[in-house]
């Protein structure tokens, strides 16, 4: 296969007809998003976030722009994402199972109000599905992020934003979208 500009001009439009779509069609739930998370901070509240691989990474960049800030100077927001502590993951991993790293994280850290973001390209990725499940137990909002139809994440979240792609990169760029929206948007409901 040759390499030529057509080719990027392929990608740049499959990219600008997902997230065209994904906003049309979630604009709406990212909003409620947003107004949950906000309440839930006000009423001192923290969002707990999780995912495998790249969305490991997309609940650590959510979490640095909460904690930290975004594009406003403010207070910290309390944010955690369950991915950063390699102590708690391989002892979790080692003594139960990879299933249970985010499950037993949830228990520890989640309390009644709180929200709980599972990240998931698939919508299918057990340790997440548990987790969601669990914090759903526990009285914690669960949101899930995902692709094409969402998978087993539609039986456990109480919101379930879809990127509209079965293509995963697609997904993954509406997810870092989200995760700039709903930073932004939070911002300016709390601190403007």
């Amino acid at each position: 296969m040759s390499l030529d500009k057509s080719l990027l001009t392929q990608i740049l439009e499959e990219h600008r007809q997902a997230i065209e779509e994904f906003i049309r069609r979630e604009g709406e739930k990212i909003l409620q998003v947003v107004k949950l998370c906000a309440e839930a901070f006000r009423q001192g509240r923290k969002l707990l976030i999780f995912g495998n691989g790249g969305s490991a990474a997309d609940a650590q960049h959510l979490a640095g722009e909460l904690v930290n800030r975004f594009k406003l100077e403010r207070k910290p927001l309390p944010a955690i994402a369950l991915t950063t502590d390699t102590s708690v993951l391989t002892a979790i991993a080692n003594d139960y199972d990879f299933s249970l790293v985010f499950v037993k994280q949830v228990e520890a850290l989640g309390k009644e109000g709180d929200v709980a973001l599972g990240i998931s390209t698939s919508g299918n990725s057990p340790n997440v599905i548990l987790a969601l499940k669990r914090a759903k137990e526990l009285g914690l909002t669960t949101v899930g992020l995902s692709g094409g139809k969402g998978g087993k994440m539609q039986e456990v979240c109480d919101i379930l934003i879809l990127v509209p792609s079965s293509n995963t990169p697609r997904i993954q760029e509406g997810h870092l979208l989200f995760l700039h929206i709903f930073s932004e948007l939070l911002e300016k409901v709390l601190f403007t």
